[in-house]
């Protein structure tokens, strides 16, 4: 009987302990960022009413996007869904160059073992590599929860450097700023007539603020993006703009996928890609710059 409940034990220690190498998860992520307003813009005679409204749907569009982490106990990768053009959709050009000032698609690799992430991303038609520490962001455990999904999650919040190189951080300049005014006065004695460049209705935070939902029901510290660092899968990631939020997950599915690092592209830092990323960004702004509505991310 001793012998028997010995090797009862000794099965369900290596069942749970074969289990837990082989945990896999899935979650879908549904990304929304709220549109910037074309307010101000108006001055220009190229942007009309009728056009700044379909500008503003086409950004729309193009912020709403569906993301697929697949994860296990140290590693994930997170990826958005290849969609199909609607036939006849417009804006495909449009779409491909905001992509281009985004980062580009690509795979997020993340390994919370050796705490580094790896990502391949293209930008003005050449690939990327980036490799890097993942962020240390200083978690603020709340005591708030709510459901997600059937799931229990708690609030945790934390404040982050702004990316200068991600386009969803871009707010829209208060218009009484005296220095956008400034900047319309010097453009009217120029050209005797209002011209509004797109990048001074904008400008970039120093610091966004982060509100997360995790759930310790699923151990893992994983997250969308390069979001982790909390006790248990984070469901929903909030910066004031964009929501990330978990609408299926499926743990231990049959199949699974490998979670392994992309590994074409040239080889750089973050802050290497950015600096390339700003400096190209910079040359777009002055070749633009005094155009009545210029716009290196804007086509007519």
């Amino acid at each position: 009987m001793k012998k028997f409940s010995y090797y009862l034990l000794s099965v369900l220690v290596f069942a749970q302990v074969h289990a837990q190498k082989d945990f896999q998860g899935m979650a879908v992520y549904e990304s929304k960022t709220q549109a910037p307003k074309f307010e101000g813009m108006q001055g220009s005679r190229e942007i009309t009413p009728e056009i700044q409204k379909n500008m503003e749907e086409r950004m729309k569009q193009m912020l709403e996007k569906t993301f697929i982490l697949n994860f296990d106990k140290s590693a994930s990768i997170y990826k958005e869904e290849e969609k199909l053009e609607t036939p006849g959709q417009q804006g495909g050009g449009m779409r491909l160059m905001m992509n281009s000032f985004m980062g580009g698609g690509g795979t997020f690799y993340k390994d919370v073992k050796s705490k580094s992430y790896t990502v391949d991303k293209e930008f003005m038609g050449k690939e990327f590599l980036v490799v890097d520490s993942l962020p240390k962001l200083k978690w603020k455990m709340e005591s708030e929860t709510k459901q997600i999904g059937g799931y229990t999650c708690y609030k945790a919040t934390a404040v982050k450097e702004a990316s200068k190189t991600d386009f969803r951080n871009f707010r829209p300049k208060n218009n009484d700023d005296k220095k956008t005014e400034d900047k319309k006065e010097v453009a009217k004695k120029t050209s005797g007539e209002t011209k509004t460049n797109f990048e001074d209705n904008f400008e970039m935070p120093k610091e966004v603020v982060i509100t997360a939902w995790y759930t310790p029901e699923i151990p893992v510290n994983q997250g969308p993006e390069n979001y982790w660092g909390l006790p248990g899968l984070i469901l929903e990631v909030n910066d004031g703009r964009t929501t990330i939020l978990c609408s299926k997950i499926v743990l231990n599915a049959k199949e699974k996928t490998v979670i392994k690092a992309p590994a074409k592209g040239k080889v750089v830092s973050q802050k290497e890609y950015d600096e390339t990323v700003i400096k190209k960004m910079e040359e777009f702004r002055e070749m633009n710059r005094g155009r009545a509505g210029g716009s290196p991310m804007m086509g007519r």
